[in-house]
């Protein structure tokens, strides 16, 4: 036992050809040899340990040498650099993994550039399409915003026309508002709208419906305020003499009022209003007096809106008869045109709800219940031939 505490056996259990040295070193001569034990096993032979001052400050350390046989030495040394070559391996491996991985998100990338502008192109062509028949950026734009913010996050209908194309049709339909014929209770029906859109023809056509063509025969009553159109009392009057319907004519708000006392036994009664322009000022103010009178009845108020106007005359219009709290709106003139965006347009953005179609000027039969699928198969027919 040397001064280090360890046991030196100096003679050599192996031939001297057949052993190698190494030195481990620790801070202690039982740290080293441990260290030495844990690299190459129980086989090693101790050959010497020794303590060594340092130079460089007052600390020291313990250098322990070891002899160990060649092939164990060998098989150490071949496990270390398969296992170092195994780390290398798994590393190059790791940074190919990296780089596929890192090529797999430029790839993708490059698909979503290439699928965006895909259906930036598909979008742009179909809201062109749209615009052409009448529908205005003001609808389509929020629809479209919406979709394609839906589109970034699953497979997206914005790669094909024809999905695209059906999908703004669904939202049409979603729009769109219908009111629902009723005649539970006896209610008194204004019609109003601008000169010469069809007010006294429709009449007609929804008089004869409620008379005639009904589950049951409804009693109705006809009220004329229009005094200002030359022959238009003698045009209802005529309807009302060949339906055996009562027709009242009426000058002022007194005469209305009594004329409601007159017909108040009746289902349905009918006011035909002045054709006015929309900038009337005083006849609106005339027929708002009829409107604000004592009634017993329900009072609905429809504007009658031809399909064959432009868009910003359907927009004075409503705005100058909306004060009379519209309930509906009867679209006639359905069959002087086969263009149809502006009208769907005008009903998508103002959502006001549609009753009746006139679609010709036969009494009664060409009045229609209102119905989204009329007005959108009109309008894809329409829109089938542009696309």
């Amino acid at each position: 036992m040397d001064e280090t505490g360890l046991c030196v056996d100096t003679t050599f259990l192996y031939e001297e050809a057949t052993v190698i040295t190494e030195t481990f070193i620790a801070n202690n001569p039982k740290d080293a040899y441990n260290d030495a034990l844990d690299t190459y096993g129980s086989t090693i032979t101790l050959i010497s340990a020794k303590q060594v001052e340092s130079t460089q400050s007052e600390s020291s350390h313990f250098e322990v040498t070891v002899g160990i046989h060649d092939e164990i030495y060998e098989a150490k040394a071949l496990s270390i650099l398969l296992k170092e070559a195994k780390e290398e391996d798994k590393h190059e491996e790791q940074v190919l993994l990296s780089e596929v991985d890192k090529l797999k998100e430029e790839l993708a990338l490059m698909k979503k550039k290439m699928t965006c502008a895909q259906r930036q192109s598909v979008l742009d062509k179909v809201k062109e399409l749209f615009r052409q028949k009448g529908i205005s950026d003001t609808w389509l734009e929020p629809i479209c915003e919406i979709l394609y913010a839906k589109s970034m996050m699953e497979t997206s209908i914005l790669e094909d026309d024809t999905l695209l194309i059906s999908y703004i049709l669904a939202e049409m339909d979603a729009t769109l508002k219908i009111k629902e014929e009723s005649l539970n209770e006896s209610k008194i029906i204004m019609i109003v709208g601008p000169t010469g859109v069809g007010k006294t023809t429709t009449i007609a056509k929804l008089a004869a419906r409620y008379t005639y063509m009904m589950d049951k025969s409804y009693k109705v009553g006809f009220i004329n305020l229009d005094n200002y159109k030359i022959g238009a009392f003698d045009q209802l009057g005529h309807f009302a003499e060949v339906m055996d319907i009562k027709h009242l004519p009426i000058d002022n708000v007194q005469d209305f009022i009594e004329g409601l006392k007159v017909l108040t036994d009746y289902d349905v009664l009918f006011i035909d209003t002045t054709g006015m322009s929309p900038y009337d000022t005083q006849r609106f103010i005339r027929t708002v007096e009829f409107v604000q009178s004592d009634m017993d009845k329900k009072l609905e108020v429809n504007l009658v809106l031809p399909a064959t106007i432009k868009y910003e005359d359907m927009h004075d219009i409503y705005n100058n008869f909306s004060f009379l709290n519209l309930n509906s709106v009867i679209i006639s003139k359905f069959d002087e045109t086969k263009y149809l965006g502006t009208l769907l347009n005008f009903m998508l953005l103002y959502k006001i709800p549609m009753s009746y179609f006139s679609i010709g000027q036969e009494v009664p039969d060409d009045l229609i219940v209102a119905s989204k699928e009329y007005l959108l198969e009109r309008f894809i027919d329409d829109l089938s031939h542009s696309s």
